[in-house]
């Protein structure tokens, strides 16, 4: 199957629709897969470098509303588990899906954190940030100071779209270290590859709604999971 650019993420197919064959690789799309079966048709990303490395991407605010709705319904089940009393949204495309997961596990709001510094936010609240998709833009995570009163003492739970070097965890966790809150959970869109899983401290729970491995490109062009990453 060949999609567009803006066809990606769309639409959710049964079971089988898109071929899923790690032995014979993959051209142009990965087909992620819910609990329940359904696909998403992920495009494969090239990483900067050799051009060997890729990866299945999803950009959470640019997916059709069927299946932001099937990605938020999955992660509060799962997260449900954790009783999270309150959900912490990760910016920028974690935040609609915090949103939505704090709905569906009955909340009346998320906390969000953010990259814009506020004029009375307090730079001891805040921890340099980067991800894979923005290499080089120097950013920070803060949180606004004001919503301490809503996490103290309570059962918190990060929410972001995708898990993939944990950088973004690392910094989240450091901000909240900062504030005295220990989140007893973590949940995501998609788990991307393993590389994340150094960020989670032991005894935190990692939930996520669809994962996806590391891609290798081989010498047929074509796409397969690597096993060293």
């Amino acid at each position: 199957m060949t999609l567009a650019p803006h066809e990606f993420w769309q639409d959710l197919f049964p079971p089988g629709t898109l071929p899923w064959d790690d032995a014979a690789g993959y051209q142009g799309l990965y087909p992620a897969r819910l609990p329940d079966g359904r696909q998403i048709a992920l495009p494969i990303r090239t990483l900067p470098g050799d051009g060997t490395q890729g990866v299945a991407s999803l950009i959470v605010n640019q997916a059709g509303f069927a299946v932001a709705d099937a990605l938020a319904e999955v992660l509060a089940a799962r997260l449900a588990s954790h009783a999270p009393e309150v959900v912490v949204g990760l910016p920028t495309l974690g935040l609609g899906l915090a949103d939505a997961v704090a709905r569906r596990l009955g909340h009346r709001r998320m906390v969000p954190m953010g990259t814009s510094r506020k004029f009375w936010y307090d730079e001891d609240l805040s921890e340099p940030l980067s991800s894979i998709t923005t290499p080089g833009q120097g950013k920070r995570l803060y949180l606004d100071p004001r919503m301490l009163p809503l996490l103290s003492g309570r059962r918190v739970a990060l929410v972001d779209d995708v898990a993939s070097t944990g950088s973004t965890l690392r910094a989240a966790l450091a901000v909240l270290s900062k504030a005295g809150v220990t989140p007893v959970a973590c949940g995501f869109a998609m788990a991307q590859g393993r590389l994340w899983s150094a960020a989670v401290p032991p005894g935190m729970g990692f939930v996520s709604a669809i994962a996806t491995p590391r891609l290798r490109l081989g010498t047929d062009q074509r796409w397969r999971p690597d096993p060293q990453a």
